[in-house]
């Protein structure tokens, strides 16, 4: 028996009723104490709702009239209808349900009988008798049919559809079941089973697949997090290894002096590493790491200059450094400052292993195409256009280069040198045409001076004499080195008679003004005293040691330092 005394099952109910599933389960907490109102007589809404009740049910089922008592329900004009209907139910008291004739299972009162109709809707039928229909045969019976719908639930159970499943969902719902992504060879474990054996335990196979899926994902997340650590431990293995070779690894290197012969050419301010590259690529070194390691080793490593040097093939990186080091390997060329092109030629052609005068010949020849500023092209009555453009310094001068290319380096270079020096608004400051005077005094200076003090002081002594109205030489230089530059010589016991009798324009003693051009290759400093002259009226000079010079203002003070000068070389 069920609660309230009713059969082992309840009746029958159609979906189609407007409460389905909510009537039955609300009869649960029918409080007692509550009298049932009879129909027609029914409490304001609102009242009895915790009990389930609504108000609203007995206007929309359609009961058989002879299933309730009330006269009102047969009778629509029933005059007790309304004036019960408005009145508000009340809880009984124990005395007032003895009156009503409700029976009640407490000890003092009438026991209550159960009205299936609480829950139901429908008239109340003796026990053990077939329900009738309560749609009045206006509906079939399903519950006696495989299509029955199912029991209800109750309320606090029941749950929400489920929602359709999309088609991409059901894709990959299908593409989870593949062999590859579960991890299964495709084989059921089950093979071994007899026939349809499968089938009387689907349950149990739809529950071993869903193992079977979450240890299959839980598989591809664990493979996953494997090859991250893995990958990750290897970079910081890689990594790590590789710090260590760098701080405490040797570097590859070859052993011993090496062999062969090779010619390798440093450039200009490059370090430690583009030398190592450099060695590296001519098959000097191994490795780039040793020759560096080599070079801080040495103490004079960093005193490694750009130039060109004859190496060995495979040397050791320690080999090399000492090598370099050593003058025995640098094939550069240094020209000094004051020498004259005709010397620089002849030096050339030895470091390159030409026949003489192949230099000299070509720069005769392509002075126009090597790189000489505008102001310099187009000069007359010169003895050779690059005279003062083959700027003192050192330059990689080695066999298997050519002429022109060695030239056009040593022209660059003093284009970059003389570029420092605004030659152009220094000219025009000092009163000259072109940076081309301002070179051809800088040679001058250079050839006559031997300090920096010498320098400022005889570009002062030029920049007088080259007044035309000065009364001391009245516009002539008169210096000896030009006089040695148009012979080829450099002579110093030379007569006034000789000075003056050799017409030629670089001759100063001979013509007033300057020579066509310079007389040799100036260097950064004698250049720097000719920007910055002295102005404290300076016309001669003279060196009685061949290391200092004197300078006087007027030519009497300077017989006297020539009187001297003679004096000393009789003794």
């Amino acid at each position: 028996m069920t609660e309230y005394g009713r059969g082992s099952g309840s009746e029958p109910w159609h979906p189609a009723d407007p409460l389905y599933g909510d009537q039955g389960w609300g009869g649960q907490q029918q409080y007692p104490q509550q009298a049932q109102a009879p129909y027609g007589h029914q409490a304001p809404y609102g009242q009895g709702q915790e009990q389930g009740y609504d108000p609203q049910y007995q206007q929309q089922q359609p009961h058989a009239p002879q299933q309730y008592n009330d006269p009102s329900y047969a009778d629509p004009s029933y005059g007790g209808q309304q004036e019960q209907y408005g009145q508000q139910e009340q809880y009984a008291q124990p005395e007032q349900y003895a009156q009503q004739g409700q029976g009640y299972d407490t000890p003092g009162y009438p026991a209550q009988q159960y009205d299936p109709s609480w829950e139901t809707g429908q008239a109340a039928m003796p026990y053990g008798t077939t329900p009738a229909d309560p749609y009045g045969g206006q509906n079939p019976d399903l519950y006696g049919t495989p299509e029955a719908y199912p029991p209800p639930q109750p309320p606090g159970r029941r749950q929400e559809p489920p929602e359709p499943v999309s088609d991409w969902e059901t894709e990959a719902e299908e593409e989870e079941r593949h062999p590859f992504f579960t991890g299964e060879n495709g084989d059921d474990e089950h093979d071994d089973d007899p026939a349809g054996s499968r089938s009387s335990r689907g349950g149990r196979d739809r529950r071993g697949k869903g193992k079977n899926k979450k240890k299959s994902k839980n598989g591809v997340a664990c493979l996953v997090v494997a090859l991250v650590l893995v990958g990750g431990v290897g970079g910081i293995g890689y990594f790590g290894y590789q710090f260590w070779q760098g701080q405490f690894g040797a570097a590859p290197d070859y052993a011993g002096d090496g062999s062969g012969s090779v010619q390798v050419e440093i450039p200009k301010g490059v370090g430690g590493y583009e030398i190592g590259n450099i060695l590296k690529r001519n098959g000097v070194v191994k490795s780039v790491d040793a020759f560096v390691s080599a070079q801080e080793k040495n103490p004079k490593g960093r005193q490694i200059q750009a130039g060109v040097y004859t190496l060995k093939k495979e040397m050791s990186a320690e080999s090399a450094v000492k090598l370099m080091l050593s003058p025995a390997s640098q094939a550069n060329f240094v020209i000094p400052e004051g020498k004259r092109n005709v010397w620089v030629y002849e030096q050339i052609d030895k470091k390159l292993g030409v026949k003489p005068g192949t230099t000299q010949g070509v720069a005769k020849a392509q002075a126009k195409n090597l790189g000489l500023p505008a102001w310099a092209n187009g000069r007359a009555n010169l003895k050779d256009p690059l005279e003062g453009f083959l700027f003192p310094a050192s330059y990689p001068v080695a066999k298997g280069q050519k002429p022109e290319d060695v030239l056009r380096k040593m022209v660059a270079r003093s284009n970059e040198e003389y570029g420092k020096f605004e030659l152009e608004d220094k000219a025009k400051q000092l009163g000259v045409d072109s940076p081309w005077e301002l070179i051809t005094i800088a040679s001058l200076v250079q050839a006559e001076g031997t300090s920096h003090d010498d320098f400022r002081k005889m570009a002062e002594v030029v920049y007088n004499r080259l007044k035309p109205g000065n009364p001391q030489t009245y516009g002539k230089l008169e210096f000896d080195s030009t006089y040695n530059y148009i012979k080829g010589q450099s002579k110093i016991d030379l007569t006034l008679e000789e000075l003056r009798k050799y017409d030629n324009l670089y001759n100063t003693y001979y013509y007033r003004g300057l020579p066509p051009g310079p007389i040799g290759n100036p260097g950064a400093e004698a250049l720097q005293g000719v920007v910055n002259p002295t102005s404290d009226g300076w016309y001669y000079f003279i060196s009685l040691d061949g290391k200092t010079s004197k300078f006087t203002k007027t030519n009497a003070d300077h017989d006297k330092l020539v009187q001297e000068f003679n004096k000393s070389r009789n003794n």
